[in-house]
């Protein structure tokens, strides 16, 4: 693999990190204002549970085109 195709896969593996750990915090945020709706920690853990399968399948789909 060339240096220039690992290092956007390494980008782009960061961003996901970054947006799957402010989607999980925004969630907590939510929840922790809103106590009625759920428990903070149960709620960022499904929402990134969600995202993760989420990410999984795109992953999946672009595995099988190329």
């Amino acid at each position: 693999m060339p240096t220039l195709n690992l290092t956007l896969v390494l980008f782009v593996g960061l961003l996901l990190v970054l947006v799957f750990v402010l989607f999980m915090a925004g969630l907590a945020y939510v929840t922790h204002r809103h106590p009625r709706l759920e428990k903070p920690l149960t709620v960022a853990f499904g929402g990134g549970a969600l995202l993760v399968a989420v990410v999984a399948v795109l992953v999946a789909v672009v595995a099988l085109t190329t």
